[in-house]
């Protein structure tokens, strides 16, 4: 069954903070094979003209997912996450993540569309600090593969 398009527009409440710590920016550069100092060392940072190491670019993408969530789990959207694949990410930065930021995330359903018998939705994340300023704005796009056989 297609999903509703009177959900396009429809904007979830912001998350709670989510501190970003030191430790978790490291493993996750590890993670992704990424060796670039700016993520572990702060003097590093610093000389990039840093208050503190930053996150590699997709580091967001564990937040801003988790908030999405509260799209998928809407129960009056009637999404069967069990048919979802993550069709595609993307991230428009206003300045990098810092180690110490306390980042909330308010998602909002961008686009609905039906292909093949397939529901895509794309799911935009906009990630504030705890002073209110925008650091980067994610879109994640997920496939809901048709039922066998439809």
């Amino acid at each position: 069954m297609a999903l509703d398009q009177s959900f396009v527009g429809r904007t979830y409440p912001p998350t709670a903070a989510y501190e970003v710590g030191r430790e978790k920016i490291r493993e996750f550069a590890e993670a992704i094979g990424d060796a670039n100092p700016a993520y572990t060392d702060t003097d590093a940072a610093k000389a990039l003209g840093h208050s503190d190491v930053i996150a590699p670019p997709t580091f967001v993408f564990a937040i801003t997912f988790k908030a999405a969530g509260a799209v998928i789990e809407d129960p009056q959207l009637g999404l069967d996450y069990s048919r979802v694949v993550h069709g595609d990410q993307k991230f428009t930065y206003t300045r990098p993540v810092r180690a110490g930021d306390r980042l909330s995330v308010t998602s909002t359903i961008e686009a609905i569309k039906s292909l093949a018998g397939n529901d895509i939705l794309d799911i935009r994340g906009e990630v504030h600090d705890a002073s209110g300023e925008h650091v980067v704005t994610a879109w994640t796009k997920l496939v809901s593969r048709a039922p066998e056989g439809a």
